[in-house]
């Protein structure tokens, strides 16, 4: 592989509630990943558990779990062992009341090098996260690997051009976004393709303003409502690995796979010097950015 490339892997799968044999199927796929030459692995979020906030409910907060803790060991544990950099995700109990929804990045050394508590939390049927999780406090910093400055966000957070830009801006040479989302299987079948285009282009965007490649890791399957309210969730997965032009360079189905993608790490200077977004930012006048709406 010339110096250039980066070889990733996205493990798209399906979760129950039994955690160990969810990160065995995950320690699975990254084995593979590993012998298939990867450097990078991104996992689904959220990927220890079935997606407990389709309901509310206080005894789904006996799932989370300190950082560092049991999930960041076992994960550094397969980093070291394969020498490849691993971003997972952690339901965090930080304090008694406080828990956040938590991309963890763990080093080719096993070490944990950064994390990043999610910004944007939604509170929509069948996703009732802002019962669970406070918004993030540490901002848009993105995290420095031996593999290169890594912007990651989760989910909800693909949604923001501001999230995105602000990790291009703070240095991130990619965006990898660890994603639970799906369709509510009441909605017709062109309601749930606006939807996928919806979330496969405004992440493509992302690449596109800011001139990086992007890295969406979806999980997949069918997943009940608990109080038989709704029809549950079927997570769509559909992962894929866009470039600095927004260009599709590997995309999944709806089915489990490890998704593998070599990225040309030079390409984005190259994109940089022909569409110069970067210099043409008017941030003379974008004050009212600041507000929550108008003037």
């Amino acid at each position: 592989m010339a110096n250039n490339q980066l070889r990733v892997a996205l493990t798209q799968q399906g979760f129950s509630a039994d955690r160990d044999n969810n990160l065995k199927q995950s320690a699975d796929a990254i084995t593979r990943a590993a012998d298939a030459g990867s450097q990078l692995v991104v996992l689904p979020e959220l990927h220890t558990s079935l997606y407990f906030c389709q309901t509310e409910d206080v005894a789904n907060f006996g799932l989370a779990e300190n950082i560092p803790g049991p999930t960041t060991n076992y994960l550094g544990q397969l980093a070291r062992k394969h020498n490849m950099v691993i971003v997972g995700s952690v339901f965090e109990k930080r304090a008694a009341g406080i828990y956040h929804n938590t991309a963890v990045v763990l080093d080719s050394n096993g070490e944990l090098v950064g994390q990043y508590r999610k910004m944007h939390i939604p509170d929509d049927p069948g996703f009732y996260e802002k019962f669970y999780f406070t918004p993030g406090d540490q901002g848009f910093i993105p995290v420095k690997t031996s593999i290169g400055v890594l912007g990651v966000l989760v989910c909800w957070d693909q949604w923001y051009p501001e999230a995105a830009r602000a990790m291009a801006l703070n240095g991130a040479d990619m965006l990898l976004y660890p994603t639970a989302i799906g369709w509510d299987p009441s909605d017709d079948k062109a309601e749930q393709d606006r939807q996928l285009t919806s979330w496969q282009l405004i992440q493509r965007a992302h690449a596109v303003a800011n001139g990086i490649p992007v890295l969406s890791c979806n999980r997949i399957g069918h997943e009940d409502d608990p109080t038989k309210q709704t029809q549950g969730i079927d997570f769509w997965g559909h992962s894929f690995v866009a470039g600095p032009q927004g260009e599709l360079i590997s995309e999944a189905q709806t089915d489990e796979t490890l998704l593998i993608a070599d990225i040309d790490m030079n390409r984005s200077e190259s994109v940089r010097r022909i569409w110069p977004f970067f210099r043409d930012r008017r941030i003379d006048a974008y004050g009212n950015l600041l507000k929550r709406f108008g003037r």
